[in-house]
């Protein structure tokens, strides 16, 4: 098992990840991409998604008021957000 990173909690193999948004672009009909600022990369967020009405309304917030977000990825080194929560 690999050791936790800083400012994350795991769930079985998957890691919550302190983040804080950059961007959020809405390529329309497709998934959105989303940048954080200690990443370089792109991360998606599908609309197939269950919860996407909620992490959007998570993740535009927390862009608005400058707030970090936990994020969870669909895989630890993956690019597809599965979920997202207050970054308390």
């Amino acid at each position: 098992m690999k050791p936790s990173r800083p400012n994350s909690k795991q769930t079985s193999q998957r890691v919550y990840q302190k983040m804080t948004i950059a961007l959020i672009r809405d390529h329309k009909g497709a998934d959105l991409e989303v940048a954080f600022s200690e990443s370089a990369r792109f991360y998606r967020l599908s609309r197939q998604n269950p919860k996407f009405e909620d992490i959007l309304r998570e993740l535009s917030e927390a862009k608005q008021k400058k707030h970090a977000v936990r994020v969870l990825l669909e895989f630890p080194d993956g690019d597809l957000i599965q979920d997202v929560k207050s970054g308390d």
